[in-house]
Parts: structure tokens; C-alpha cells; sequence
């Protein structure tokens, strides 16, 4: 998500191997709730009737290109989950908004939800599939209780009073929407691709079955890794962070490094694509960075306007932007995070000097994106020089990032893009 919302600091000592940076900042102050219930494990949809009849009969049934008619609703069985959720809930009224893309577009999806919900007077959003899907229904549940332009509330021009709830069954682990408050949307006419936040938005109940998961191709795996994981680094590279902070994030990219893997090797590993699902979900809700101080999420900027512009996958788009943006803003300021971050991710040899021991985090950074299958150049998905200095503009005056843990000028910004090419 762009423009984003952890804060965080700390009073604490670093040490590796005798080199140690001594913080003297204190804790921020923060602001949090996370309404959100979880249900996890398998064969949890079943609870569905009951979790919905608490927000009326009208649903809007939210979902993308038709994975839900193919994905099994419980393991050994032949009902699809799409036809299970209609067995599930015949005693109440569904209508249907199909065809919700990979990031969503406003016009249609956006504008034809609000459309419905005002229409059938919907009582809740039901959204089944992966993150695009949930983004867009939080977008269309604050729409439909507007009565003005829905892109008001999206571009922060008015802000939302209401929302309608939303309930959520998630097939692809990845964004995270199922346990946050915001969502991204693009405007295509404009190459707008906005992080849409407010406290309206967290899902009231999320259900996580990570056998939904175990069809999921091995590119879009492979994406889902890449941007669970640039939603930790995104903060753990930020001025002040605290040791237990510090301590979640390195555990939650050990984990998805080594749980990713064995997703791909053998994708119906329940514990594997489970650990998975939950870091995911973990990684965008704020929790990793409670009290630290912001970060300004760089990478995720940089590559909205990516994917603004060329409709690329966003983890594939994190990937690419993620080590040359490390490698552009390694200096003796930021010099500490990443020799922290070498040692503790990937365990290197902390007897090494600081410089070796950041390179060799960043180099390490590009090589798992690599092994596991992930294209790692800008022109590998389409995108070559041509509008480059369009999209760092564009980048620079939308997305804030002189305000970033390593602040970026446009000329950064271009920097890094031609350095992803």
C-alpha cells in the first residue's frame, strides 16, 4: 500500500560482532485497532450462514476472473467453493459482480459495485478470492454509502462516514487486504494507482482455508511471496525501530523464504502454504511496526506507477524494485539496518566488515527473488525506457517519497528505474 501508516521507535541497543549503533530515540505514540476476526484452518467456510446472517439476506458476492468455480470447496470433493457458498447461502439473496481484475480497475469494477450495492439496497459484501478482489469490495462498500463521485474517498478528497461490511474468503495468500483497512486502486485514464486507507475498511470476518491456496499457479505463488515480503521490509528499513519489531519481521521473512519454497516444490503442503497464508496476512496490517517511525514505503510507491502504467503483476513489479532500491540508498546512514538485516535474515558471517556484510544482504535479497522463478528486469515484463522520466514524475509528485526512511528525489527515482531495466 502507498501512502501507509505504522509508526515506530525505540531506546535500544544494536550489536553484530562488535559493531553496534546506539539509538537514543524513544517509542512513538500510536493509534490502533484491528477489528478484523480470523478464521482460520481448514474447512472453516462452513461457519459462513451463521458469520453472515449477523449482517442481513442482501449480499453482494464479490469475486475475479472464475478461480472460485475450479478451486475445490473442501479437500476430496468435487463441489467447487463458488458452488458451495451458493449451497451454503440459499436462504439469502446473492448478486453477483464478476470479473474484478488483478489491480482492480475503478472504472468498471469499482463503479459497477457501488452500482448494485445502491440498487439491491446490499446489506454486506461478500468478496472470495485474493487481494485485488478484497480491495476493490473495500472500495465499493465506502462507495455505496456515498452519495457523491465514489473517487472522492479513494483520492482523499472527502472522507468516508460509513461503510458496508465485509465479509471475505481468501484464495491467494499475498496482499494481506483480509486483515487491514486499505485497499489499491487504479484509474486507468489517469495511471492513478492509489492506497485507498480508512478505518471503515478492515473485513469484519475474514475466513483463511489454505487448501484455497493449494491451486494457485507458481507465478502468482511466486508474487505473493515477493510482495508479503516487501511488506516487511517496507518496514523493517525505517529510522527507528524496536528489538521486538526487528525480531517479527526477520522472522516473518525467514519464514516466507522458507515456506515459499516448499509451497513451490510441492504446492499442496498444508503446512507450508498455511504458514504462508498467516505471514501474509500478518504483513500489512501494521503490526510489524507498531511505535516505529515511518518508512514513507518506497518500493511500494515506485511501483504502483509500474504497474499503473503497464498493468504488471505488483509482487513481480516489488521484486524487480526492491534490491535496486536497497543498492541506491546504502550509505553510512542506512549502512546499520542492512548489516543487521544480512546477518538476521540470511545469516551472514557477522566477522565480516559492515560494507561486505550489507552488499552481500543485497545481493542475497535479488537471489531468492531469482531462484524462485520471479522475472528480475523491467524489460522482462514489458517496460522499457520509453516513459521513464514520465513515471518517476509522476512517482515524485504523487507518492511523497522526499518524506522516506532514505528520502528520493525524482532524479532517485529515475535512477533506480533505469537501474531495474
Amino acid at each position: 500500500m502507498g501512502r501507509f501508516f505504522c509508526k515506530l521507535c525505540i531506546i535500544s541497543r544494536k550489536w553484530y560482532n562488535g559493531y553496534n549503533h546506539l539509538n537514543t530515540h524513544h517509542m512513538q505514540n500510536f493509534d490502533y485497532q484491528t477489528p478484523t476476526r480470523l478464521i482460520f484452518g481448514e474447512g472453516v467456510v462452513q461457519k459462513l450462514p451463521k458469520v453472515m446472517s449477523a449482517f442481513g439476506k442482501k449480499i453482494l458476492l464479490t469475486y475475479g476472473g472464475g478461480s472460485i468455480k475450479k478451486i475445490p470447496a473442501l479437500r476430496n470433493q468435487s463441489l467447487s467453493l463458488y458452488d458451495y457458498v451458493h449451497t451454503l447461502l440459499k436462504d439469502f439473496e446473492i448478486i453477483e459482480l464478476s470479473g474484478i481484475q488483478p489491480n482492480p480497475k475503478y472504472d468498471p469494477s469499482v463503479l459497477e459495485g457501488v452500482r448494485l450495492c445502491k440498487e439491491h439496497k446490499i446489506d454486506v459484501i461478500l468478496s472470495v478470492g485474493g487481494g485485488s478482489v478484497l480491495d476493490c469490495s473495500k472500495a465499493i462498500a465506502a462507495g455505496a454509502c456515498y452519495e457523491g463521485d465514489p473517487w472522492d474517498l479513494i483520492s482523499y478528497k472527502v472522507k468516508a462516514q460509513a461503510a458496508l461490511p465485509i465479509v471475505d474468503i481468501i484464495t491467494l495468500a499475498a496482499t494481506g487486504s483480509e486483515y487491514d483497512c486499505g485497499g489499491v486502486i487504479s484509474r486507468t485514464e489517469t495511471n492513478d494507482k492509489i492506497g485507498y486507507m480508512d478505518r471503515h475498511l478492515f473485513p469484519a470476518v475474514s475466513f483463511l482455508d489454505p487448501t484455497y491456496t493449494f491451486s494457485v499457479s507458481k507465478k502468482q505463488t511466486a508474487a505473493g511471496i515477493a510482495d508479503a515480503m516487501n511488506h516487511t521490509i517496507e518496514q523493517y528499513f525505517a529510522e527507528d525501530t524496536t528489538l521486538l519489531n526487528d525480531g517479527f519481521c526477520e522472522s516473518m521473512l525467514r519464514s516466507l523464504m522458507e515456506n515459499g519454497r516448499k509451497c513451490l516444490a510441492n504446492p499442496e503442503d498444508y503446512q507450508a502454504r498455511a504458514e504462508m497464508m498467516l505471514a501474509c496476512t500478518y504483513g500489512c496490517n501494521g503490526i510489524l511496526a507498531l511505535g516505529n517511525s515511518e518508512s514513507g514505503w518506497p518500493c511500494h510507491g515506485i511501483e504502483h506507477a509500474l504497474s499503473a502504467y503497464y498493468d504488471i503483476t505488483h509482487g513481480e513489479g516489488l521484486a524487480i524494485i526492491t534490491p535496486r532500491w536497497m543498492k541506491h540508498i546504502l550509505n553510512e546512514h542506512t549502512l546499520s539496518r542492512f548489516v543487521k538485516y544480512g546477518i538476521n535474515v540470511f545469516g551472514i558471517d557477522p566477522s565480516l566488515t559492515p560494507w561486505e556484510i550489507a552488499n552481500k544482504a543485497i545481493e542475497a535479497t535479488y537471489a531468492f527473488f531469482e531462484s524462485i522463478g520471479i522475472p528480475m528486469h523491467l524489460r522482462e515484463v514489458g517496460i522499457d525506457e520509453s516513459r521513464l522520466d514520465e513515471m518517476a514524475h509522476h512517482i515524485a509528485v504523487n507518492e511523497g517519497l522526499e518524506n522516506a526512511y532514505a528520502p528520493l528525489t525524482e532524479q532517485d527515482i529515475k535512477e533506480i528505474l533505469v537501474d531495474s531495466l
